[in-house]
């Protein structure tokens, strides 16, 4: 990567981008696709809630494309990709997968593992808006955090009991013997959370575990924070108001 930086900053500046952290004293170095500049763009789409920040996480394709399908035409026939947020509409890989909408686990936690990598190199010198529009601004950290609990949120019930990756069927959220069996679908509604495929994905889809266990460090630590805040105050009061020592006198100290 020396060798590149000093001989090819051609190659640097045009496929990948090379930096090192001024304000880190480690020297730390950061080896990625985009630069800041287009890494601030594309979170400026990805974190839009009329685009790909959805509810329950990162959609596979931007909400947009419902008014605005993409099409092209290959000889005499138009092909057309819109946004499905559920089930698939069209008989590709079957009729049983669906790409353009729902939320996936496995693109959205590298998501959210690369947001944690770049707030390690970026730190607090890089902000962005989070959602989009909303005049919140976080550091990337934040927003790995932000999509996490988006996340998470897809399995947790709210005050009726009902978990959005249930849908409307109530018997997860009425009937003790259904009420924690918590299924792991293969992929997620777009715009509800509602599990759709197969409904025992807990090849990729039980990665939330990571996210739920991730979130209550975050919330302990936070705890543990505020907790600790008055009593430090509290021992710093102590120590301003122990009077201070005077001279010696006969080899003790006096007050």
């Amino acid at each position: 990567m020396q060798w590149f930086l000093e001989n090819r900053k051609d190659l640097a500046s045009n496929i990948s981008y090379m930096a090192r952290s001024a304000e880190n004293t480690e020297s730390h170095r950061l080896l990625a696709i985009p630069s800041r500049e287009r890494l601030e763009r594309v979170l400026r789409y990805l974190l839009d809630e009329g685009e790909f920040l959805s509810p329950q996480g990162i959609r596979a394709l931007s909400r947009i494309h419902r008014e605005h399908p993409y099409s092209f035409r290959v000889g005499d026939q138009e092909h057309c990709v819109g946004y499905d947020p559920g089930e698939s509409t069209t008989g590709v890989f079957g009729g049983n997968s669906n790409w353009r909408g729902p939320v996936w686990f496995p693109v959205n936690y590298l998501l959210v593992e690369a947001l944690q990598r770049y707030h390690h190199f970026y730190g607090d010198s890089l902000h962005v808006e989070c959602p989009a529009g909303s005049g919140v601004w976080m550091n990337l950290g934040e927003v790995s955090r932000e999509i996490a609990k988006r996340l998470a949120s897809v399995f947790l019930p709210d005050a009726q009991g009902r978990r959005p990756c249930h849908g409307a069927d109530v018997r997860f959220a009425r009937d003790p013997r259904w009420r924690d069996l918590v299924l792991f679908h293969e992929y997620f509604h777009g715009d509800t959370g509602r599990g759709v495929g197969a409904s025992h994905q807990t090849g990729w889809t039980a990665i939330v575990v990571r996210c739920l266990e991730d979130l209550a460090a975050q919330r302990r630590h936070e705890r543990l924070t505020r907790e600790s805040g008055p009593a430090v105050a509290s021992v710093r009061k102590q120590r301003e108001k122990k009077p201070p020592l005077q001279e010696e006198r006969g080899g003790r100290r006096t007050l």
